[in-house]
């Protein structure tokens, strides 16, 4: 398997050396310095903040905690990377990179970070990017628009990230069925994909019960719910390979033969289909919008609203149970960069009138990754405002108060496009 890593990367730098002698030609630069990243104390504190790598340099070289290196490239020239290796008593120094990367590199060991400028280019412009730097605007914008085009090697280590993550959701499920607390599932997710909190590329949402309707729940609760209390589970969660994310999300009820369960099985059913429409050339803000559709039949058919499917749209009110957009393109960050991009110049496509929070307005194409991740929420201040606007008439409100224990639904996969169709990354992962 490394074998096939090693063929991947070495077609994956090549591609990244074209894109950058592109960048660099437009942008009138000669070379290019990529900074992984540097350590932050914690305010009035002695201790560091978690290191997080600049992705533009993980994107070359597959080193995500280790601060203060950096990629310097120059077109027809072996791209250099200087590590940075300290000589420290205090805390274990980076090892000597080895791997089936490293014969790609010149590779310049650095004691101290201030050791780094002495191996700047001397001569020509130089395109410095990462935080604090200079990050040029049509060079950064140039290699944002390309990277929505994965390589083999980048669309391998989304497929292992994938893998990682659901041998994580499995442990979770379990746990599930055997009463573990939120806290305890979180560690059983941990031990599950390997990972300690600060690698995984998002923090775990674990919700039981209502505490699904939070979109973005962190906070894993302690208390151990009796049987009776126990009623849903929402696991969004994630994981890294060679510094890209897997993004996965499931539901679960506690009791297969409630309706909970029948609504999970619908919305995956809706969700399988939109899975199934992508294809080179489709619009992502379409299927967004069928998500809407499919929704909404949902929530009419299983009478939680009293009109048909186009109605329920028309009127906006499948968006108070699915407020926020379908996905997102995914790689080497969770929300990765060029959503919005008309070309490479930056220049944006805006979002459709109404769904303010889509993430993804750029067309559908082969290579792309992104997620595909409806939802369908009982959100306690969005059905306040619900109830409080001209269609409260249309709900039917003792159905839905009955649901507000579960907290909701979310389903999500992550698809790379094909030359015809999609591969499901997810799903292969699951069923492998």
């Amino acid at each position: 398997m490394t074998d096939r890593l090693n063929t991947l990367y070495s077609e994956h730098i090549a591609t990244l050396k074209q894109r950058a002698d592109r960048a660099l030609a437009e942008s009138k630069y000669d070379h290019l310095a990529v900074h992984a990243g540097a350590q932050r104390l914690q305010f009035l504190d002695d201790m560091y903040y978690p290191f997080k790598v600049n992705p533009q340099f993980k994107t070359w070289v597959p080193v995500v905690d280790n601060p203060h290196c950096w990629l310097l490239y120059t077109p027809g020239k072996k791209p250099h990377l200087l590590y940075w290796q300290p000589v420290d008593y205090w805390h274990k120094p980076a090892d000597t990179p080895t791997g089936f990367w490293v014969e790609h590199f010149e590779i310049t060991l650095i004691a101290n970070p201030e050791d780094a400028k002495q191996h700047f280019p001397a001569n020509g412009r130089t395109a410095f990017v990462g935080e604090g730097e200079e990050n040029p605007e049509t060079l950064v914008n140039i290699l944002h628009w390309e990277r929505a085009w994965k390589t083999d090697y980048e669309l391998e280590c989304l497929r292992r990230a994938n893998v990682r993550a659901a041998r994580g959701h499995r442990a979770v499920l379990k746990g599930f069925h055997d009463g573990a607390t939120e806290y305890e599932l979180h560690i059983d997710y941990l031990r599950a994909t390997d990972h300690t909190e600060e690698e995984l590329p998002y923090g775990n949402i674990i919700a039981l019960n209502e505490h699904a309707s939070v979109l973005h729940y962190y906070f894993h609760e302690r208390e151990r719910l009796d049987p009776a209390r126990r009623h849903s589970l929402l696991i969004d969660a994630g994981a890294a390979f060679n510094g890209y994310a897997a993004d996965v999300t499931r539901t679960y009820s506690a009791n297969e033969n409630d309706e909970f369960h029948d609504l999970i099985l619908a919305m995956d059913e809706a969700q399988q289909a939109i899975c199934d429409d992508v294809r080179p050339g489709v619009s992502y803000p379409d299927l967004h919008l069928q998500a809407h559709h499919r929704i909404a039949d949902i929530l009419a058919r299983f009478n939680f609203v009293n009109l048909d499917a186009a109605a329920i749209v028309e009127k906006r009110i499948s968006s108070f149970f699915f407020p926020h957009g379908l996905g997102h393109y995914l790689g080497l960050q969770v929300h990765d960069v060029g959503g919005f991009m008309a070309d490479k110049s930056g220049r944006t496509i805006e979002k459709p009138e109404g769904h303010p929070y889509l993430r993804l307005t750029r067309g559908v194409e082969a290579r792309n990754v992104f997620t595909i991740e409806p939802g369908l929420y009982f959100i306690e201040p969005l059905l306040k405002e619900l109830a409080a606007s001209e269609n409260s008439g249309f709900v039917n409100w003792p159905k839905v108060d009955s649901f507000r224990k579960f907290g909701g639904i979310r389903i999500e996969d992550n698809l790379a496009v094909t030359e015809n169709g999609s591969e499901n990354m997810t799903r292969a992962a699951f069923n492998g």
